[in-house]
């Protein structure tokens, strides 16, 4: 019996409108054999959390180059709550300044991955961090 690929559902949260980044991570992972959802451009924080609900992934990944990352990082676990999705590994990405990890990780946000992160980065940490 094989076990299931690695789930990763990707989304951009809020307003932002470049995509090409996150587009970038989606291949790497799939080129390393995860099945990933992408939800594409100016998703809700409502809308992530109904497509974790209906999609199952292991890790929820957020891209964010906006500035906005900690209020729709915050939004996004309260959806998640209200509709009791648990047990995920979250991620974020993109312009996140060293001094917002603190207040990311108290949210329960496992991997951080500012602008510039190797891609073989992001794969080891969410292969090491998913259990299988």
């Amino acid at each position: 019996m094989t076990s299931r690929p690695i789930r990763v559902l990707m989304a951009k949260p809020g307003l932002d409108g470049h995509d090409v980044g996150v587009k970038v991570v989606c291949r790497a992972l799939m080129d390393a054999g995860m099945e990933v959802i992408y939800t594409g451009l100016r998703s809700s924080p409502a809308d992530i959390a109904a497509a974790a609900a209906d999609e199952d992934p292991d890790v929820v990944g957020l891209s964010v180059l906006s500035g906005a990352h900690l209020p729709l990082a915050a939004k996004v676990v309260e959806e998640l709550a209200k509709l009791q999705v648990d047990g995920l590994l979250l991620l974020a990405g993109g312009n996140i300044p060293a001094q917002d990890h603190d207040a990311l990780r108290q949210l329960g946000f496992g991997g951080i991955f500012p602008t510039g992160s190797p891609l073989d980065e992001i794969v080891s940490y969410i292969e090491q961090e998913v259990p299988r």
